[in-house]
């Protein structure tokens, strides 16, 4: 059974092949990462577990039964109780409902593991299939985003209040 997991040292390997294998796909949507992400992946995973150590940031995986990553779930800066959600999933599980279920998850674990009560997060436009994830998981558009926040393109922010589940 797939589960989603905090990031950790030992998924390096799996998070780069995640990363190589739906690098088209992705870049179809939202800005390519680029090859210096590529080069430079080691260091930059390194200060990602930096961040989530220091409580900035909290990164998750979404994790198949042979340890391969089928998406990344993340929340960025947290403070003061919100913090900014960001995903990604594999070609492969994109369409089966995959994102939607982890992200309605990570939306539990934003409020109780982390004590979180509100989320933002931005998509371009044009991304429907990220406007219908947020929509099913709680998410109300909020207004604008920036380009230079989803990848150069007009896009939306888009805002959930957590609840608290006793």
């Amino acid at each position: 059974m797939p589960e989603l997991k905090l990031l950790h040292a030992d998924h390096a390997p799996a998070v780069l092949a995640f990363e190589r294998a739906n690098r088209g796909y992705f870049a179809a949507s939202i800005s390519d990462r680029g090859d210096d992400f590529f080069d430079r992946f080691t260091d930059r995973y390194k200060s990602l577990l930096a961040e989530q150590e220091a409580g900035i940031c909290a990164f998750y995986v979404f994790v198949a039964e042979d340890g391969s990553v089928l998406g990344r779930f993340n929340l960025y800066d947290l403070e003061d109780g919100t913090a900014v959600l960001g995903y990604r999933v594999a070609q492969h599980v994109a369409g089966r409902g995959v994102a939607t279920a982890t992200v309605r998850e990570l939306c539990r674990l934003a409020a109780v593991r982390h004590g979180l009560r509100r989320l933002r997060a931005a998509t371009a436009r044009e991304n429907v299939a990220s406007q219908k994830v947020l929509t099913k998981s709680g998410f109300v558009p909020v207004g604008p985003a920036d380009p230079a926040d989803v990848g150069g393109k007009p896009g939306t922010w888009y805002q959930c209040d957590l609840a608290v589940q006793p």
